[in-house]
């Protein structure tokens, strides 16, 4: 049986509200919108506030209460009541007092109306019942280098058993490698040792963390919460895990693209090679075993170059810097050269750096390289300009060393390294446990390196940034990937040295954990931590157009043979994209739906077109253009009193049927107003405001079929930081709405 739906309605006075609106008014108009009881207090964040509501809550059975007053940004926790009541916010503050004229008509209508739309959102949601459910917590670490045994600990040390994977037969990674690492305490001067020997002690000796070496991921079936992981090599064992950290670490780039800096050439190597020359016999060149009297380095090879890798490595110049210290220490007589770009030694390591310039027999210097030639005696030619001497510099050694850069594992160039002869092609399906081809798995998957083989629709590893790393937001959410609860950790993320990797390991170790904690009690993970609703999805009505499980950017939804979408709640991150992209309109959150909106546009009274005030909706997506507008708001900046905000929680899971209804109701315009996208900024979903500018050309057909002007709806995108553009943008829509005239459809 259906419970009543019974709404105290709560007006703040506080923070110039109440000298700014009529109160009195406000609290006679939520009564008539059918509010079974209405009160307002001076503070209503304040404990006597909170304490008047909650007597109520438990005086008159109140199951919603809306409460008008500050952004719904903050103060969330006072106006928590418990799971048997809903609570709604309709923000007058920055949204009325803050920013319209004190006690002028228009002003109070933009209080009302938003209180208005707050009663009609609360009688139109239902509870929220928690996806609560008996989860595995366990860890999966794929990648056993610094950064993955440092996951591992970090992960048994927060009390999570934690499964570590690595292909190779030992531990330790690329650490194993190194004769040297970088100083770690001042005076930064003299080289340490990795220690990675103790680190991987730790882990073999750690009870809640089991090592499989030698091994590699057949698959990874199902959710978050509930992965089935198959293990192959030597080892075939399957098991269940929780979340997942990547630290599948990096490679050399390839060094055979590098023949215009000499690769290829007697006595010229990587400093990977140099690394494991020195680790393995001493310095010795390839053409006749003797120690060279002189050995140069170039930097940047490669590396900070559109043609190979746009990106600065992180670590190379260091890396040259240790190696010239090594060599200098145990071969005094050799002199070393450093041409570099620019050289980058960042925090203390600013130390080191200069404790290396002062060695006479290192000659550090700018330029760009423009030739490299061979010489008699297997000697090595360079030529470079742009120095600080301001004319060509000519520097002969016997031998060089080309500081390439890091590339991840990730990367698709990395498919027959990682796999070796086992590498499939990335269109190709992944094989099911029982050998079978699974026909939609990976079908429409990017080229991707199979290290996770994820029984994903939409593909078998991470989706990748164009470098090649997996990353999610990469301003706000380091760590996270486009899969929820796995999570990138080290060289796989971003180029670093290993100090930095087991730093990184720590934080994604604990997001993993947290990502098990939150999944168990039916909440989302990031930027929505903490939600407890998820997407309903009425089947009976899907025509099977994909667009959900194609537009999803996290991957939530694969489909079965019929092409209908099946459903992994544990994967959502509650963005609404699908329920915006849904032209059936099945989708629909029990606090978020199409039918909520709708309801709460419809909600307004719009004035007549002889009363020449206009009236405006803007959708504005909660991650930066919301907060944009409280900061603006914060400033006192005046905005348009004409127009209605309507928060919406991606521009992604903006349904254009709103658009249409708003239209059809009169309102001259819309506006939508979300994060920017592209390679500068990220939607915080990734794809959102992204498809909701491809979705526009859907509204400009619906505009034409209501024979109204293109310019009566507009999509803007705003970062954080450009908060004090709000206002211009509203009054500039604005404008253009008084030029194209009233809304026709207005008083139909």
């Amino acid at each position: 049986m259906a419970v009543e739906t019974k709404i105290g309605g709560y007006i703040c006075s506080g923070c110039d509200i109440g000298s700014a609106v009529d109160v009195e008014a406000l609290l006679k108009m939520a009564k008539s919108e059918g509010c079974a009881i209405c009160k307002s207090h001076e503070a209503l964040c304040s404990a006597e506030g909170v304490q008047m509501i909650k007597a109520d809550i438990a005086a008159e059975e109140l199951n919603r209460v809306v409460v008008a007053g500050c952004s719904r940004r903050i103060k969330m926790e006072e106006f928590s009541f418990g799971d048997k009541v809903i609570t709604g916010r309709a923000n007058i503050r920055e949204h009325v007092a803050w920013v319209m004229e004190p006690n002028d008509e228009d002003t109070q209508m933009a209080a009302e109306d938003y209180v208005t739309m707050e009663i009609h959102r609360m009688k139109n949601t239902d509870y929220i019942e928690p996806l609560v459910q008996d989860i595995d917590k366990t860890v999966l670490v794929v990648g056993g280098g610094v950064s993955g045994l440092r996951s591992a600990l970090a992960a048994a040390g927060a009390g999570n058993d934690a499964v570590l994977v690595e292909k190779e037969n030992l531990l330790g990674g690329w650490a194993t490698k190194w004769k040297k690492v970088f100083p770690k305490a001042a005076p930064y001067k003299d080289l340490a040792d990795s220690n990675v020997g103790d680190l991987i002690k730790k882990v073999e000796a750690n009870d809640k963390i089991k090592v499989y070496t030698g091994s590699t991921i057949k698959k990874i079936h199902g959710e978050p919460g509930k992965f089935d992981v198959t293990l192959k090599g030597s080892s075939t064992d399957t098991f269940k895990a929780g979340s997942v950290v990547l630290a599948a670490g990096w490679k050399p780039y390839d060094a055979n693209k590098l023949d215009h800096l000499g690769y290829g050439k007697n006595n010229v190597l990587t400093n990977v090679q140099m690394e494991e020359m020195l680790n393995s016999g001493g310095l010795k060149r390839a053409s006749d075993g003797a120690a060279p009297k002189s050995v140069a380095f170039i930097q940047c090879a490669g590396s900070r170059d559109q043609e190979h890798l746009p990106y600065c490595s992180a670590v190379c110049c260091r890396v040259s810097l240790k190696q010239a210290k090594f060599i200098r220490d145990a071969y005094p007589d050799t002199q070393v050269y450093i041409l570099y770009k620019d050289l980058r030694s960042p925090g203390q390591y600013e130390l080191f750096y200069k404790n290396v310039q002062e060695d006479e027999g290192v000659f550090l210097t700018k330029g760009e390289v423009i030739r490299v030639d061979q010489l008699d005696g297997d000697r090595v030619e360079i030529e470079l300009e742009d120095t600080l001497f301001g004319e060509n510099i000519i520097v002969q050694t016997d031998m060089l060393v080309l500081a390439a850069g890091m590339v991840p594992n990730t990367h698709v160039e990395g498919v027959a390294e990682i796999m070796g002869d086992e590498a499939e092609t990335a269109e190709k399906p992944a094989e099911a446990a029982d050998g079978e081809e699974e026909a939609d798995t990976g079908a429409s998957a990017e080229l991707g390196a199979k290290i996770l083989n994820l029984s994903y629709r939409k593909g078998t590893d991470l989706p990748t940034l164009k470098y090649g790393f997996p990353d999610s937001h990469y301003i706000c959410f380091p760590y996270e990937t486009q899969r929820t609860a796995i999570f990138a950790a080290g060289c796989v993320r971003a180029p670093m040295d290993l100090a930095s990797a087991e730093n990184d390991a720590y934080g994604a170790a604990l997001k993993a954990v947290q990502a098990t904690e939150l999944i168990g009690a039916g909440k989302a993970v990031h930027p929505r931590a903490g939600d407890t609703s998820n997407p309903d999805f009425f089947l009976q009505r899907c025509t099977q157009c994909k667009r959900c499980t194609e537009e999803c950017p996290f991957g939530t939804l694969d489909e079965d043979e019929k092409g209908t979408p099946e459903t992994h709640p544990n994967r959502c991150r509650r963005c609404g994209i699908c329920m915006g992209a849904c032209p059936e309109r099945i989708v629909s959150f029990k606090d978020y739906s199409v039918h909520i909106i709708g309801e709460m546009l419809k909600s307004l009274e719009i004035p007549e077109e002889e009363d020449e005030k206009p009236r405006v909706l803007a959708f504005m997506c909660e991650n930066d253009a919301l907060p944009s507008l409280d900061i603006a708001a914060a400033h006192r900046m005046k905005i348009n009193p004409f127009v209605r905000i309507i928060p919406v929680r991606c521009l992604g899971s903006m349904n254009v049927v709103w658009i249409a209804d708003a239209l059809s109701n009169g309102y001259d315009g819309v506006i939508l107003i979300g994060c920017k996208h592209g390679d500068d900024y990220q939607c915080h979903f990734i794809k959102g405001s992204e498809l909701a500018n491809t979705r526009m050309e859907n509204v400009r057909e619906k505009l034409k079929q209501l024979v109204l002007e293109e310019e009566r709806v507009q999509i803007h995108e705003l970062s954080l930081s450009e908060w004090a553009k709000i206002p211009q943008v509203l009054d500039d829509f604005i404008d253009d709405i008084d030029t194209v005239g009233p809304n026709p459809y207005k008083g139909f």
